[in-house]
């Protein structure tokens, strides 16, 4: 027994996928423990939900963080290094247990992926004899499968390849309807859980009848990813723009998701657990996007600021700041595509309790004054705020991302005069973002929001420097 843990702590040992789940969980409940103590000792609360956040910003740049941030987050870095040690000696002992590519270890260090990827392990058995790989031990839900995909595919590559893309397309459009449209969800499920069990669930149909190269595998989880947006778009669930936009970490999951059906399929010794891993998923992600609607949490406020040099003094910048004439059309493509974009702005009464009007393209955000500190300082609260974007779509639609997931709180102007006469031009808009992962939606977002402080700032740059007296 020794010598066989000895084996797994040094990457040369084998493991059961029931030895598997136990040493997992055992791991699981004392790290809860060792991180509870640690946040306690900080005087923080931990919660089980505290290790399904996506890295944000504190998580990459933790030196620019206070002391006591970084000194909790290097706390618990260096009392999760021996569960990383053991988590990967034992994942790659599953995996040559289950006679699985060992690289493929990697997938357990992606966030959230990691999941779906250990809960497949603990459910696929170990490589088995070779007279298995016949079908002659096989189970009766496998040997239906077989039957069943036989009878609607035929024996045809061409149809194998259909059913896969159209059954897995299926199956995924409706999830993300039910998150999207139904429980307003935009969440693990919706983007990871949906794009990888596209890939994986068509890579594994495909892989039914015989074995399929990575090649092929990739190609018909590719071909569902585009079936699944044209159904997207066809049936008025979502736009393309939102589409396009969540294509990177899609495609990227649809690939790993594809990858991993590979590998599954291409072994006869884990066939006889595709169907069944198949039905548990099937029934895992809706059960998943029906528990985050529950129990979502109001996001953080997100910051952008942006700044310009203006050759006028601040007298002058203040009078375009607090209003402005109607902007150029812009020339920026995704302004063009859809983006809601600023065109004027008015003002209505003067000082704290004048309601400023920032009118874009969609409509217009009402802006009570909460600071009017002349010329120097304009801070306003945002009560009301119009579509962030018209969808690219052939009919008239509006998705539930459109309202109240990235909400603007609040913004100001700082008008700072230089030792040269200039002006320094200040904007900063505070917002929030409730689509997952907030990361990379956060990253998008403030690309976006950036780009509107400058159409905005180098306008008024552009009318103060061409009406000085």
């Amino acid at each position: 027994m020794n010598l066989e843990i000895r084996h797994i702590l040094t990457f040369r040992g084998v493991l059961n996928r029931f030895g598997y789940l136990c040493i997992g969980a055992l791991c699981f409940l004392i790290k809860f423990l060792v991180d509870t103590l640690i946040a306690d000792s900080f005087g923080r609360d931990w919660m089980i939900t505290n290790y399904l956040i996506w890295p944000d910003k504190q998580s990459f740049f933790i030196y620019q963080l206070p002391p006591n941030e970084r000194n909790f987050g290097f706390a618990l870095l260096c009392a999760a290094l021996p569960f990383i040690w053991i988590g990967v000696a034992c994942t790659m002992a599953r995996l040559r247990h289950a006679g699985m590519p060992l690289g493929m270890v990697l997938l357990f260090f992606i966030p959230m992926v990691n999941l779906l990827f250990i809960l497949g392990l603990c459910g696929i058995p170990g490589r088995v004899a070779q007279n298995e790989s016949d079908g002659a031990n096989e189970s009766n839900l496998t040997a239906t499968a077989r039957k069943t995909h036989k009878k609607i595919a035929g024996d045809s590559d061409l149809g194998a390849f259909v059913l896969s893309v159209v059954g897995s397309a299926g199956i995924t459009t409706l999830l993300v309807f039910l998150s999207a449209n139904l429980l307003q969800s935009y969440g693990f499920g919706l983007f990871v859980g949906a794009p990888f069990g596209l890939g994986w669930i068509a890579s594994v149909l495909y892989g039914i009848p015989k074995r399929r190269t990575m090649g092929e595998c990739v190609s018909v989880a590719f071909a569902s990813l585009a079936l699944c947006g044209m159904g997207l778009v066809g049936f008025a669930f979502e736009g393309l723009i939102c589409l396009i936009m969540a294509f990177p970490i899609g495609g990227t999951l649809v690939l790993l998701g594809a990858v991993v059906g590979f590998a599954m399929q291409s072994r006869p010794w884990t066939q006889a657990s595709t169907p069944a891993l198949l039905l548990g998923l099937c029934a895992v992600l809706p059960c998943l996007m029906a528990a985050e609607s529950a129990f979502q949490e109001e996001p953080k406020p997100r910051e952008v600021k942006t700044s310009v040099v203006i050759n006028a003094s601040p007298e002058l910048v203040w009078k375009y700041v607090i209003a402005f004439p109607p902007l150029p059309e812009p020339t920026e493509p995704f302004f063009r595509s859809g983006i809601a974009y600023p065109i004027q702005a008015e003002i209505h009464g003067q000082g704290v309790g004048a309601v400023r009007h920032c009118v874009f393209s969609t409509g217009p955000f009402v802006e009570p004054i909460t600071v009017w500190d002349a010329p120097n300082q304009l801070a306003f609260s945002v009560t009301s705020q119009p579509e962030p974007m018209k969808e690219l779509s052939p009919y008239h639609i509006h998705p539930p991302h459109l309202d109240h997931f990235l909400v603007s709180k609040k913004g100001r102007f700082v008008l700072e005069k230089m030792a040269d006469g200039r002006t320094l031009l200040e904007g900063t808009t505070w917002y929030t973002n409730k689509m997952w992962p907030e990361f990379y939606w956060g990253l998008l977002a403030d690309r976006i929001i950036g780009a509107i402080h400058h159409r905005v700032l180098d306008h008024v740059k552009n009318l103060s420097e061409s009406n000085q007296p």
